[in-house]
């Protein structure tokens, strides 16, 4: 039997990531919880004060699909390599023709390197460009594929 997971990123600041990878994945902002128009009218009802409104930021796949990905403020910044990252699988996986499939990656990694991302290193295989790590606007590792 299986169980729904979402994903939680530690980070700095919760909304500006959450854009960032909304942009990455093609996710939305998760709409606010039955009841309430928005995630204001949730927090001011729940007597969140404002000055909290940024410690966490919520996305969901707009098919309802895929997990969610929470992003929760922390005080402390990354500092290490992380044990576990996101593969982004622009490229339509190793079934796709190669020409067509590092087409995709390299317009990929244009679009994310635009919307804060950077390029870390580019690996090969067999004598070709395969895919190409990058980091987050937090310095979260993932790779392009």
């Amino acid at each position: 039997m299986t169980v729904r997971w979402s994903l939680t990123i530690d980070c700095a600041g919760p909304r500006a990531l959450a854009r960032f990878w909304a942009v990455a994945l093609g996710y939305i902002e998760r709409p606010p919880p039955a009841g309430f128009a928005t995630w204001e009218a949730w927090f001011t009802h729940h007597g969140v004060p404002e000055e909290e409104w940024d410690d966490g930021a919520y996305l969901s796949d707009p098919e309802g699909v895929l997990p969610n990905l929470s992003f929760l403020k922390v005080p402390e910044g990354k500092v290490v390599k992380n044990r576990l990252h996101l593969d982004v699988q622009a490229g339509g996986g190793r079934e796709v023709p190669w020409e067509t499939r590092w087409e995709r990656v390299v317009e990929a990694v244009a679009r994310l390197t635009a919307a804060g991302a950077t390029v870390v290193r580019e690996y090969q295989l067999d004598g070709r460009p395969d895919h190409i790590l990058m980091t987050d606007p937090e310095g979260n590792e993932f790779c392009v594929l």
